[in-house]
């Protein structure tokens, strides 16, 4: 690197997995450098190019990756050589640009190109939004520089690389913030009960098949003042819509939210998974959530994420295996009996967020970029 020096330095590598989960947290830092009058440039992979915004104002990069399946040796071989490729590609990225720094925010496309940023002594962080540190994080851990968490205590995380631990908060969508401004409406018996059902960026059939149901369960004091927004799968949309209508509940049904902000704006209650970013959201919007984590996500990471949720007092979990019609519609008639949960639940949800997180995260790198952090 010593004959790059003389280059401007003025570049940050954003580094993000490709699901929305990575990348929608490393686009929220990326929008604060720019702010800060920093160059980022995004690195991912494939899937994650998909995602990204091109509104953004920042270069996109592509760098070859794959996961490493224990279990199935082609496929581990596979992934390997998309490793080795995919260092020679971040090695060329770091040649090209000469970032000052490299953030990277999980997912194993984030691997080659925080190994090789670490490698050529470049500062280098990771950020981890979940409450279990994910195995790239874990394994990238004592190659960087810093490790910025959302939670106190991040299980996984090895006690011999807690001095450079920084607990930020999980970074999330501009436009989310400002859903945080908005009064929360006084609900009373004869309101409308607006439903938000999320089933992560593919949709979940499992949510297709037991939301609608149960909300036909409902009694009907509360089934007439609903109204529902679903997003599922598109092989889903029209059994769920049948559902509804045959219901007479209002509904609205489609494959991808793309205005997620604009809609939870008018939400009192979000069923959904509990991804790391999705919980962050909801917390900084002020919204109450009944969860369901993913059962087969990393290490059960949803479920320890719902569980942090949860004991906030800030919503209602119920675990894949319980999760059918007769448990979901007993749970919402208890919650829809006594709206003030709502109220509250809202709240607790609020003072749990840490809305400034995206700054947090990219004052850390500039101080990292500045040599001002310990390395």
């Amino acid at each position: 690197m010593d004959s790059m020096q003389t280059k401007r330095r003025d570049k940050i590598f954003i580094v993000a997995g490709g699901t929305g989960g990575h990348i929608f947290p490393a686009q929220a830092v990326a929008h604060q450098l720019l702010e800060l009058n920093l160059q980022p440039i995004f690195v991912t992979d494939c899937r994650g190019m998909r995602l990204l915004d091109s509104r953004g104002g920042v270069p996109w990069y592509s760098v070859s990756a794959a996961p490493f399946p224990r279990r199935n040796w082609i496929k581990l071989t596979i992934g390997v050589a998309k490793l080795i490729f995919g260092l020679k590609q971040a090695r060329g990225l770091i040649y090209r640009f000469v970032p000052a720094a490299a953030i990277g925010f999980g997912g194993y496309a984030s691997l080659p190109t925080i190994l090789m940023a670490a490698h050529m002594k470049l500062p280098t962080m990771i950020h981890e939004a979940n409450t279990v540190i994910g195995r790239a994080n874990r394994f990238l851990a004592p190659r960087v520089s810093a490790i910025a968490t959302s939670y106190r205590d991040t299980v996984g995380l090895a006690p011999v690389y807690h001095s450079k631990v920084v607990q930020t908060g999980v970074p999330v969508r501009g436009d989310i913030l400002k859903v945080r401004r908005l009064n929360g409406e006084v609900l009373t018996t004869k309101s409308e009960i607006r439903l938000l059902v999320m089933g992560g960026s593919q949709g979940s059939t499992t949510m297709s098949e037991v939301v609608p149901r149960s909300l036909l369960q409902l009694p009907i004091e509360f089934r007439s003042r609903l109204s529902v927004v679903q997003q599922c799968r598109i092989s889903d949309q029209e059994t769920v819509k049948s559902v509804f209508a045959n219901a007479s509940i209002k509904a609205t049904v489609v494959p991808f939210i793309t205005n997620l902000a604009e809609v939870l704006g008018d939400i009192h209650l979000v069923i959904c998974r509990a991804g790391a970013s999705t919980v962050a959201e909801l917390a900084v919007a002020g919204r109450p959530a009944l969860l369901i984590p993913y059962p087969y996500a990393t290490d059960d990471h949803q479920m320890a994420n719902a569980r942090a949720f949860e004991t906030a007092g800030a919503g209602w979990v119920i675990a894949e295996n319980d999760f059918n019609i007769k448990t979901l519609t007993a749970t919402l008639c208890r919650i829809f009996g006594d709206l003030n949960r709502l109220i509250a639940a809202g709240a607790k949800a609020r003072a749990l967020s840490t809305p400034d997180a995206a700054r947090r995260v990219a004052q850390l790198a500039t101080q990292l970029a500045s040599g001002s952090q310990s390395q």
